[in-house]
């Protein structure tokens, strides 16, 4: 590892999605929707899956890799994904979005 890497280690998100009742479904085709456009910015979904949402577990559960906090920025501000807003509102209940350390 050059001490560039060590310096500006990639941050690693966790995010914990829920649905709204009845669309599951919905939520994790807005799901495949913006996670593609992930890569397009320096990004990796490193992990995605999906449940049933049973006994109050998330339905989705993702772990993202982008290499700094511009590059997170960049996604979230990206206007095909700001354009789906409206879905997300319909489809998603929360959202929990914090940060991990993928073990090697």
């Amino acid at each position: 590892m050059g001490a560039m890497e060590a310096a500006n280690p990639p941050i690693e998100l966790c995010c914990l999605l829920r649905a709204r009742p009845g669309a599951e479904q919905e939520m994790t085709a807005y799901e495949d929707k913006v996670l593609a456009l992930v890569p397009e910015h320096g990004g990796e979904v490193v992990s995605r899956v999906i449940g049933d949402g049973a006994d109050g577990h998330p339905h989705e559960v993702q772990v993202h890799r982008f290499p700094d906090q511009a590059a997170i920025d960049a996604y979230m501000a990206d206007p095909r994904r700001l354009a789906l807003a409206g879905e997300r509102d319909r489809t998603v209940a929360e959202t929990i979005l914090f940060p991990v350390s993928i073990a090697k």
